[in-house]
């Protein structure tokens, strides 16, 4: 079976720290115990965070998920281009 990604995973993490006293990557980051870097992989879709992590991100931001990740298939996102 392929490992190839199904689909794309977006997210709102740059609004939501910004909508949390306007807190810096490097905050985010200490708060996680994850690296600037790593923070903004995640905001750029270059990078997807475990499970912990978004969990944890929800428990920061205190929100759903779904507040701060989407996930569109490559099929939906065909259709929607068409």
């Amino acid at each position: 079976m392929s490992k190839k990604a199904k689909g794309i995973i977006s997210n709102q993490l740059r609004k939501k720290r910004f909508e949390k006293d306007e807190m810096t990557q490097q905050e985010l980051a200490k708060a996680l115990g994850i690296t600037r870097q790593t923070i903004a992989a995640i905001e750029a879709g270059k990078y997807s965070p475990s499970l912990e992590i978004a969990f944890c991100l929800t428990d920061i931001f205190e929100t759903s998920l779904d507040e701060i990740f989407q996930w569109q298939s490559y099929q939906e996102n065909a259709e929607q281009t068409k």
